[in-house]
């Protein structure tokens, strides 16, 4: 059963190698032809061997290195009616179909390849190993297909095999039509072809030229050729219109470098493009090449060859048209860009979803990119700014030491690309001034290590090019790195070295007033000096007096180096002016604490002192007052000696002068109290906190802007506070005045004492009593006159200080009772303690809303009386 099986494949094998011959050439399909018998032999090695393939079976995969193959050997057509027939073979299924489709596909494959290798001169025995195969057997083959075709000659109904062109028609139709074409076409198609590519280089061909009015490369109308083939030949030439731009823009580019508008960043920008054009000028020269080869005709067997026609030349030119656009684009919108404003519009272009521009815009970006990220990596690790051209999103101006850290640097919002983050360029901003701020300020270098630290941390390299378009990732990774540890070194030297803390605290007890004994020394020796006028007081005798204060109080155990910078400052003044006016203390911040102590700064805090100071002022006049009010001895020995009825004025006198004394105490001692307590020491503890947590030198200096400002505005120091400020001052003043008239009052007592002693001296005294009528003979002296006409001028004086003090109080009572009321209507500010501690009692508050339904009272009674003369007049 197995020889019969074996007998029918071969006589099907002898059947196929016939045939196939016969379509060839008749005479080699004849059984005594040796070509005959050759190809029956190969094809029953073929059959007959037993070698396993080395790949695994993938039908897919053996199609598409078919399919390659004859792509490579120039065979296009050929791949492309393979990759059909293949379609339409892996698409049939079920019964009737071939199960095995990658057996047989290997098979054509390892036939190919056998069969080349026959060509070259190898015995492709080699390849193939074979079973033998008897030369009787081949003989008896060849008997048998010789008696089969004798029966087919001797079959009178058998099949007649005739040919499909007998008479040559294919081929007639085919010249038919080669003429036709060349009627219709006065150039050739190899010519245009050359003059397309020449027009692609930006050059004018015999045909194919520039026309200005078009914009463009075409065909001159003169030409006779068909409208499709003008319309392709414009299609491909728009190629070089798109290079003749790009080109242009790279020659004047680099014609104007090294010019400002032009850059480092503009010129790895025309270097990327040049690279592209070289990449494009090697595709041109294979174009080229391939376009001497000439185009078959249509009959002729036109898969073989590596001619180039039009239609061919715009699938060459697919992917070059879409790179070449695109670059022209680009071009166009970077024509007046520059620096990180290029780099950031060229970035918009890569957000796109093709694969082909995603990775040429990428490649491109890493190339535009480069200058720019290796002005980030300097800033970042060295604080060197290299922007010779003016590209980099920070830019810097020479300033003073004192100003460096806010005006020295600031970033340029045009030059920043989209691809970093406004946080991310705030901290490469922070970082690269924090180094220079160091080098420059702090004379420090202890950067260099924090920066080392960094790079190591982040795992970057430091080497140029270490960085670069699309590694976004490393780069906030170094950027994060090389902050944290710069700025926590920079906070380092200004917290250890030049001690921040110990200063902000010195400021706090001397120009904010916070040493108490301090304070009170100084005022008490600088009291008669001060109340001189302006132009008369000597800096230099203040200055000693401050350093008396200084040694008298626990001030003179603090850090010499923070003494020594605090100081006696005059401002300026006026005609009229006391030294009250214009003294004042500053402290000198030196580099680099005054980045933090502006002179602005400095400024609000001489507002601050000047207010508090005032406020001491009134403080230390009511106690004045006090101390002269306090030994009321001096008037008992008065009570006895004169009338009834101005010893009565004069008791009332001193009760008033008593309880206005104590209710402009009790103001300036609970305004002191909120000041000292709810303002100064709360905004301090909040500052103290923040110095904690600061992690860079902005956190710091917002917190102590957050803290002055605090204090302003808690103050009534503020903009919106002028109202509250000025009736505060005016209260001052009237507390001020207060404490002359109640000198005035006291000194006049003793006088009214001194008089009435006088009747009672003993004669011994008379010498003492001479001299004191001498001091007091002058016009107005009450002692050179009589005890009635001391009574009377007693009782006048007690009646005008007691009116002068009435209109002192009710003017101090028409104030306050102002000043209260605008202090809840103040939203911007927190002052309810201060209102609670003038107010505790609710005096004012009832006082307030008496006066109020007083005046609601009067109002409604008028508007009665009006609405009842109406009436009247009505009837």
């Amino acid at each position: 059963m197995e020889e019969e099986d074996q007998r029918k494949v071969t006589d099907l094998v002898i059947e196929l190698v016939r045939r196939l011959l016969f379509q060839q050439n008749p005479q080699n399909a004849s059984p005594n032809s040796p070509h005959f018998s050759q190809s029956l032999r190969y094809a029953l090695r073929i059959l007959s061997s037993r070698l396993t393939p080395s790949v695994s079976p993938d039908a897919d995969a053996v199609a598409e290195s078919i399919k390659r193959r004859l792509a490579t050997q120039g065979n296009s057509s050929d791949a492309l009616t393979f990759a059909d027939l293949y379609t339409k073979f892996a698409s049939k299924n079920g019964q009737g179909s071939v199960n095995n489709k990658w057996a047989v596909l290997y098979l054509l494959k390892i036939i190919s390849e056998d069969r080349k290798n026959a060509i070259s001169g190898m015995d492709s025995s080699v390849l193939l190993p074979n079973l033998s195969l008897n030369d009787d057997e081949m003989g008896n083959d060849l008997r048998v297909l010789n008696a089969k075709e004798n029966r087919e000659k001797a079959w009178k109904n058998g099949v007649l095999l005739v040919s499909k062109d007998p008479e040559n028609l294919r081929e007639i139709s085919f010249r038919e039509f080669g003429n036709l074409v060349e009627e219709e076409n006065e150039v050739t198609e190899e010519v245009l072809v050359r003059d397309v590519l020449y027009a692609c280089q930006g050059i004018d061909g015999k045909y194919v030229k520039f026309d200005s009015n078009l914009d463009g490369y075409a065909l001159s109308d003169s030409i006779k050729v068909p409208r499709a083939t003008r319309t392709i030949v414009r299609k491909l030439c728009e190629l070089g219109w798109l290079f003749r731009k790009v080109k242009g823009y790279i020659s004047e580019s680099m014609d104007r470098f090294p010019a400002e508008d032009v850059g480092t960043v503009g010129q790895a920008f025309c270097a990327a493009l040049q690279d592209e054009l070289s990449e494009y000028y090697k595709l041109l020269a294979v174009l080229e090449a391939q376009s001497t080869n000439p185009i078959p005709l249509v009959s002729e067997n036109a898969s073989s060859g590596n001619y180039l026609s039009l239609r061919r030349l715009s699938v060459w030119f697919a992917e070059p048209m879409v790179k070449m656009r695109l670059m022209a684009i680009l071009v166009d919108k970077c024509k007046a860009l520059r620096g990180g404003a290029m780099a950031g519009a060229i970035h918009l272009h890569a957000q796109h979803g093709d694969p082909l521009v995603h990775d040429f815009m990428r490649r491109l970006l890493r190339r535009v990119c480069s200058p720019l990220f290796e002005m980030v990596r300097s800033w970042v690790l060295e604080g060197e700014l290299e922007d010779i051209f003016a590209e980099f999103f920070i830019v810097g101006q020479p300033v003073k030491a004192e100003s460096l850290w806010r005006e020295g640097y600031r970033l340029h919002a045009g030059m920043l690309p989209l691809f970093i983050s406004q946080s991310i360029a705030q901290r490469i901003l922070r970082t690269g001034k924090s180094i220079n701020f160091l080098r420059v300020c702090c004379d420090d270098r202890g950067w260099a290590d924090a920066a080392t630290e960094a790079v190591a941390a982040a795992g970057v390299t430091t080497r140029r090019g270490g960085l670069g378009y699309g590694e976004t990732d490393a780069l906030e990774s170094l950027v994060m790195e090389a902050a944290k540890r710069i700025d926590k070194h920079l906070l380092d030297v200004i917290y250890k070295r030049y001690k921040f803390k110990e200063h902000c605290l010195a400021i706090k007890r001397y120009l904010l007033l916070g040493q108490g004994d301090f304070v009170q020394y100084l005022m008490d020796i600088v009291g008669p000096e001060l109340s001189e006028p302006a132009n008369t007081i000597s800096s230099f005798k203040l200055a000693g007096l401050l350093e008396s204060a200084i040694r008298s109080s626990n001030a003179q155990y603090d850090d010499p180096d923070i003494l020594d910078r605090l100081r006696v400052k005059m401002m300026p003044h006026g005609t009229g002016d006391r030294g009250w006016d214009v003294f004042s203390l500053e402290y000198d911040a030196r580099v680099p604490l005054d980045t933090v102590f502006t002179e602005s700064v400095m400024t609000r805090y001489l507002r601050i002192f000047n207010f508090l100071w005032k406020l001491r002022r009134v403080e230390h006049a009511l106690i004045g007052a006090w101390k002269t009010m306090k030994p009321n001895c001096l008037t008992s020995h008065v009570y006895t000696k004169l009338q009834h009825a101005v010893k009565l004025q004069l008791l009332s006198t001193l009760r008033r002068c008593q309880v206005l004394w104590d209710e402009m105490n009790h103001f300036v001692t609970n305004l002191q109290y909120y000041i000292m307590f709810e303002v100064l020491e709360v905004s301090w503890s909040n500052f103290s906190n923040e110095m904690e947590v600061a992690k860079d030198l902005d956190d710091l200096l917002a917190a102590h802007e957050k803290y002055l400002y605090s204090i302003v505005e808690k103050s009534l120091l503020g903009e919106r506070s002028q109202t509250l400020y000025k009736s505060l001052f005016v209260l001052f003043d009237l507390i001020l005045q207060f404490r002359s008239h109640a000198d005035r009052f006291y000194e006049g007592i003793h006088e009214l004492q001194a008089r009435t002693a006088e009747s009672s001296l003993s004669s011994q005294d008379k010498n003492k009593s001479r001299q004191t009528k001498d001091k007091s003979s002058e016009p107005g002296s009450w002692i050179r006159e009589g005890r009635k006409a001391l009574t009377q001028r007693a009782s006048e004086f007690l009646q005008n200080m007691g009116q002068e003090l009435d209109a002192l109080a009710t003017e101090y009572k028409s104030l306050l009772e102002g000043f209260l009321t605008e202090l809840p209507v103040q939203q911007h500010v927190d002052l309810k303690f201060l209102l609670f501690r003038l107010d505790f009692t609710e005096f004012y508050t009832r006082q307030h809303a008496t006066m109020h339904l007083t005046l609601y009272i009067i109002f409604q009674m008028s508007i009665g009386w009006l609405v009842w003369n109406v009436a009247v007049d009505l009837k």
